[in-house]
């Protein structure tokens, strides 16, 4: 029985850690892909696989395929993103249209992904009036992050009283309930 349980509680935690993109995947990718280096000679980086993490800007329907357009974010060994405040840049993700599209609507502004792409080239574009040069990666693998939600949190009245909101809203409520005030 003891054996049992071990195993259960063995699993669960192993569970715990587990990658967000397949394990080969994650051992065959470099974590955290350095932009400005991919940008000043990309022809020494052509063709390898980055595990990369990011915030979509924009993503839409082209030519070849789908194309997100993202803010890096770092990732930790498993995949996760690392709210660090701080990012590489930008960077381009093209999914081929024969593995399928990425719907606009669903991979909208704000999102999180994780995916492992193979690095192709970089492209010139604009950010506003900046030019910019992006690195372009083929997506092989992406994950989509929940949407973040914001909670807000109200105070509420202490609890000292027998109703909930306290003696000011106790329509049975007297001045003094027990006799005369006391005389200080």
């Amino acid at each position: 029985m003891k054996r049992l349980i071990t195993l259960s509680l063995l699993i669960i935690a192993l569970g715990g850690c587990a990658p967000v993109l397949h394990r080969e995947t994650m051992k065959a990718g470099i974590l955290n892909a350095p932009l400005a280096q991919l940008r000043q000679n990309p022809d020494a980086f052509k063709g390898k696989v980055y595990i990369l993490g990011g915030l979509i800007v924009e993503t839409k329907f082209m030519e070849k395929g789908s194309q997100i357009e993202a803010l890096s974010v770092h990732v930790d060994s498993y995949g996760y993103l690392m709210d660090e405040g701080h990012t590489g840049g930008r960077f381009l993700a093209v999914y081929p249209r024969d593995k399928g599209l990425l719907d606009p609507l669903v991979f909208k502004k704000s999102r999180e992904i994780t995916l492992a792409g193979e690095f192709i080239e970089t492209r010139t574009g604009k950010i506003d009036e900046m030019e910019y040069v992006y690195p372009v990666f083929e997506i092989k693998e992406i994950y989509l992050w929940d949407e973040r939600k914001e909670y807000y949190l109200y105070p509420s009245t202490p609890y000292y009283y027998p109703y909930p909101y306290g003696w000011y809203y106790d329509p049975w409520w007297k001045r003094y309930p027990y006799g005369p005030p006391p005389a200080w």
